[in-house]
């Protein structure tokens, strides 16, 4: 289990640095210093490989989610929790991987989408109501069209033509989208705290 870990962790790395489709077998065994062979003992093909690494970043992804949410004084410091976890998740990962998962690993792809479509979601929408019971976000807002307005805009950053790697940083430019979306639910006690939050960031 324990080389088992070494190929999926390597392959995670290298997959976040130069995207999936650019990197072979060849060259993650290399990497590693084991023989191609010895990676096909462990996984049958690239795509299983790929597999494995798009079920442990959404496994870790639900955790950090799940805590982060469960450890939050109030729904806005769950956001800035999110906020550093997209930080970390995104800072050095190539724009590309969504895509070459898209189109060259359906199976690794389907698994990202029941991720969305399900998991985030569901921490999305009870986000925004939890917000509403503390008087944080606005009473009127529709939850459900915010909530799938967020699911979409997550995708944003992945987009290539709207916003080219050569010009934007993934990490920065979710973070900002994020922002953008909190200012728009908050109250007036909702945004004197967003203030807060910032203020209790910048001063670290």
């Amino acid at each position: 289990m324990e080389i088992q870990e070494r190929i999926r962790q390597k392959a995670d790395e290298l997959f976040r640095r130069y995207g999936i489709r650019s990197v072979t077998m060849d060259e993650i065994a290399t990497q590693l210093g084991m023989s191609k062979k010895t990676i096909y003992q462990y996984y049958t093909d690239k795509d299983q490989l790929v597999d494995a690494v798009a079920v442990d970043e959404i496994h870790y992804s639900q955790e950090c989610c799940t805590r982060d949410a469960a450890v939050s004084a109030n729904a806005i410091e769950e956001i800035f929790r999110v906020m550093e976890f997209v930080e970390i998740m995104f800072r050095n990962m190539n724009p590309s991987m969504l895509h070459d998962l898209e189109k060259y690993h359906p199976g690794g792809f389907k698994k990202f989408l029941e991720h969305k479509n399900k998991f985030l979601y569901e921490m999305i929408k009870k986000n925004i109501e939890r917000g509403i019971k503390e008087e944080l976000y606005r009473p009127e807002i529709d939850i459900e069209v915010m909530t799938r307005y967020r699911l979409e805009s997550l995708m944003l950053g992945f987009n290539a033509d709207l916003f080219p790697s050569s010009k934007f940083n993934l990490a920065k430019l979710q973070q900002e989208i994020l922002e953008h979306f909190l200012y728009g639910l908050a109250t007036l006690k909702g945004y004197k705290l967003i203030l807060k939050y910032k203020q209790q960031r910048l001063n670290r």
